[in-house]
């Protein structure tokens, strides 16, 4: 149960900063520099946001350090982040799941999946000391 409530609490926490980042990026850096550079120069911020997030809840609600406590917590947030953006980014976009992964952008999009990885792994990753 605690894995849980630290994997819910981790998707909350990331998801949210995203949704306060989402429309500041698309609806003023966008028209600046450019859909590839706005989601280039977003995700440093969210690496930050994430690693500052897998650190507090681990240590807030003290996952235990093995692999598998921490892996279920990325694992639990990264199906949570997934379900809650396709369904949002669907929804408000009217595409399916293929045309919204066809539609990114190369570089951009490469980011973004090693984003969702380091997202995954980052309880593990982060130490408390």
């Amino acid at each position: 149960m605690q894995i849980l409530k630290a994997g819910v609490l981790y998707f909350a926490v990331v998801f949210g900063a995203g949704l306060v980042l989402g429309p500041i990026r698309i609806l003023w850096v966008v028209s600046f520099l450019g859909a590839r550079m706005a989601e280039l120069l977003e995700a440093p911020i969210m690496l930050v946001i994430t690693i500052v997030a897998a650190r507090w809840i681990v240590g807030r609600l003290a996952v235990p350090p093995t692999p598998s406590s921490r892996l279920g917590m990325g694992g639990i947030a990264l199906s949570l982040l997934l379900i809650a953006e396709f369904a949002l980014v669907l929804w408000l976009r009217g595409i399916s799941i293929g045309e919204y992964l066809a539609a990114r952008d190369p570089v951009a999009g490469t980011v973004y999946y090693l984003m969702l990885g380091a997202f995954a792994v980052m309880p593990l990753l982060v130490a408390r000391r």
